[in-house]
């Protein structure tokens, strides 16, 4: 019997977080919630047992039903038949495991069928659910598009559809399409207004996660004439309603249990989320936002078990008379892994907690007015989660590569059969630094608070943050990085040479990156001490790092770009 959540103390220690207090008092509206339901928590105490007692249950659920199907779902994969998807066997037999266990929906309000957690918590079960099945994550974890229904459609649509998803239907985001990628703005699928108020679509999708789900947004374009994102709104598609059918699925290297579909919509009756032409410019990126701090927890949850395999493999391998994990070449690797998985689960969990504080701010502001103090105080906290998610998905899912491809390199030629754990870690991981926007665009996304200094302002406040005082040797060394940091960006940011500023714009995003998970490793290190060692090994990653950009920016001249451009 496994437990993917309470054999991994680190979760407990991210769930128990000082300002976990502030946010569950916030979500919770001070208790009140208990004097409607009985299973509302009356306290703090009550609600992290609360969260500590339904992560169990998914740590088991992962533990001894998703994890032990994981190998079968890869080697079936789903199908298409009659335009409809058949997921494999031990899918359908995960997907009625989690419903069983109302593990759906479990963001959602109370009053709408949900468990009113908070993101923190959710994001942590997405986290056990990730590294028990990466592909089955996507298919679970899709329930999350359900917040967008509940922060932008009517409350007659909330009532009618989120319900449905608390109760286990699936949910899909249907953004991408045949010659529109990233590139959304693009988007051609036709939505046409009809006299009873209904709209219907018509046009393809491409690329669809669980795209023949139950419930569907989809982003179409509403408005006549227009070529761009102005012209885009977003529609619930109801797949009782008929009209749209499965072409294929493609034939993907990984994440094989989750059907990727291309979509053929012929007049499907849909209904408009919330106001016409805002599909993308507010609601998409409000998605999207949810999507990326969700792929970031896949990419932590797939370090782990990289981790786990490679550290095991190590422990038990013997060579030349002894174990591999005593050779410093194996030790080091193994030590590095550890440290990129707790930096990145740090920058997962100081993410959410800043999402779950602006989104409650967010609700809270449905209700009644917020205070001059309160608005200021949700303006922050969005604007440090907007700063933190491009990191979180950009650098968790970069590691998250790297840790998969030790994996495999510490399993030696083991590592290459399908015999090992490790190929099919390694071929799930892949996708993560692509989809939800590839790293290139995470890039773009942080760029802005480098050149605004919002990261500068985010590290000098956690500069003045009280450590623990043997940790002070480390936080010296982080000083000086800051400072090589700020020197590199005033370097980049004074010259008005726009394809030199974006050469640059990883190497700074990075840099921020890695002081700020190196600052938030030696927060952790204060709290619990196990997370000394990883604090020490990240640091002198980082550091290294930091001076190899900060050499390479001092020292490029901006007419060098000429011998990096495409012949």
């Amino acid at each position: 019997m496994a437990n993917f959540y309470t054999d991994n103390p680190d979760l407990k220690h991210h769930l128990t977080h000082p300002l976990m207090e502030k946010i569950v008092a916030m979500k919770e509206r001070n208790y009140t919630d208990a004097e409607k339901y009985d299973y509302a928590p009356l306290d703090y105490a009550d609600a992290m047992d609360s969260y500590d007692k339904v992560l169990e249950i998914v740590g088991e659920i992962c533990g001894d039903i998703i994890a032990p199907n994981a190998e079968a779902v890869d080697h079936q994969g789903p199908h298409v038949e009659n335009g409809r998807v058949v997921y494999a066997d031990a899918t359908v037999e995960n997907l009625e495991a989690c419903r069983k266990a109302g593990l759906m929906g479990m963001a959602m309000p109370r009053r709408l069928g949900g468990l009113n957690f908070p993101i923190t918590p959710y994001i942590m079960a997405a986290d056990i659910v990730s590294r028990a099945d990466t592909g089955f994550e996507n298919l679970w974890g899709l329930q999350d598009c359900a917040e967008t229904i509940y922060e932008f459609a009517d409350e007659e649509q909330k009532k009618k559809f989120i319900p449905r998803v608390c109760k286990g239907e699936t949910m899909s985001m249907d953004l991408t399409e045949p010659d529109a990628g990233s590139d959304l703005q693009s988007v051609m699928l036709k939505a046409t207004e009809q006299p009873d108020g209904t709209w219907r679509l018509n046009g393809v999708k491409r690329f669809i996660t669980n795209g023949d789900s139950d419930i569907h947004l989809v982003l179409a374009r509403s408005e006549d004439g227009t070529k761009d994102g102005r012209g885009l709104s977003m529609f619930i598609y109801d797949k009782n309603d008929g009209g749209v059918t499965v072409r294929r699925i493609e034939n993907k290297m990984g994440i094989k249990g989750s059907p990727t579909c291309e979509l053929v919509f012929k007049n499907a009756k849909a209904e408009l989320c919330g106001s016409r032409r805002l599909g993308l410019i507010k609601y998409v990126m409000a998605l999207m936002n949810g999507a990326r701090l969700g792929i970031a927890a896949q990419s932590v949850g797939v370090s782990e078990l990289a981790y786990r395999e490679a550290l095991a493999y190590a422990r038990d391998r013997k060579q030349f008379g002894k174990a591999i994990i005593e050779f410093p070449a194996v030790y080091e690797m193994l030590a590095v892994m550890k440290a990129k998985l707790d930096a990145s689960r740090a920058l997962l969990y100081e993410t959410s907690r800043y999402v779950d504080l602006y989104k409650i701010y967010d609700d809270m502001a449905k209700e009644a007015p917020l205070s001059p103090e309160q608005r200021k105080e949700a303006k922050a906290y969005s604007k440090l989660a907007d700063s933190l998610t491009p990191l979180a998905k950009g650098m968790g899912s970069e590691y998250c590569n790297q840790n998969a491809y030790d994996c495999i390199q510490i399993h030696g030629g083991s590592g290459f059969m399908k015999d090992y754990t490790c190929e099919r870690i390694y071929r799930d991981a892949r996708i993560t630094s692509i989809y939800e926007g590839t790293t290139q665009l995470q890039v773009v996304a942080a760029i802005r608070y480098v050149t605004t200094g919002a990261y500068l302002n985010l590290i000098n406040d956690y500069a003045s943050r009280e450590i623990a005082p043997a940790l002070q040797p480390l936080k010296d060394r982080l000083v000086k990085m800051t400072e090589l940091y700020a020197a590199a960006v005033e370097k980049v940011t004074s010259s008005d040479n726009k394809d030199y500023n974006d050469f640059m714009a990883r190497r700074m995003v990075e840099m921020a990156a890695d002081i700020i998970m190196s600052y938030l490793l030696l927060f952790d290190a204060t709290r619990n001490e196990s997370f000394t060692r990883s604090a020490n090994v990240y640091l002198n990653l980082a550091e290294a790092e930091v001076t190899k950009h900060s050499e390479f920016i001092t020292r490029f001249n901006p007419e060098e770009l000429e011998a990096y451009k495409a012949e």
